[in-house]
């Protein structure tokens, strides 16, 4: 393993693993989650994995929720993105950023629970995936500046989004 990354990714699902605490661990290649499933095998770390060819996904889910001894479960981030309730674990980890950052919020929603989840995400800085989360940033904003509130003519006022979308 030459991977920065994958390296802090173990250390800190080893930690967590001996605090007794449950990790989601969202990519979006299935290669990569392969990796990362070598890597847990080789530190003795009970995990799941559930990717777009998965057929049992209820029966995953339901052995994560109910098996204390599982720390990880490995997902594929299309695959998991909606109707799966996870609620059992403590933490995410988004391995590489999504274009859309509601994808990546719906990842971590996977775990809405009362009480408080922590979300990781993992980027290796001046990167690709900096610069996407980047993009995510501006994204957000350029979102939040249009869908404001106030009154719609307001919103759809010509001048403002020409001001909004030339920032």
């Amino acid at each position: 393993m030459n991977s920065a990354k994958l390296e802090a990714l173990l250390e800190l699902v080893a930690e967590l693993k001996d605090e007794g605490h449950k990790v989601l661990i969202f990519s979006q290649f299935v290669e990569m989650l392969e990796i990362i499933r070598g890597e847990l095998v080789k530190i003795d770390c009970a995990h799941l994995m559930l990717t777009g060819k998965t057929r049992n996904r209820e029966a995953l889910v339901n052995e994560f929720q109910d098996d204390d001894s599982i720390t990880a479960f490995l997902l594929s981030l299309r695959a998991a993105g909606s109707g799966l309730n996870l609620t059992a674990a403590t933490y995410v980890v988004l391995y590489d950023p999504w274009w859309n950052p509601a994808v990546e919020a719906q990842a971590i929603d996977r775990t809405h629970r009362i009480g408080q989840v922590n979300a990781y995400r993992l980027t290796v800085k001046d990167s690709v995936e900096d610069k996407t989360q980047s993009l995510q940033l501006k994204k957000e904003t350029l979102a939040n500046e249009v869908v404001q509130e106030e009154s719609l003519n307001q919103i759809l006022d010509l001048e403002r989004l020409e001001t909004i979308l030339q920032a």
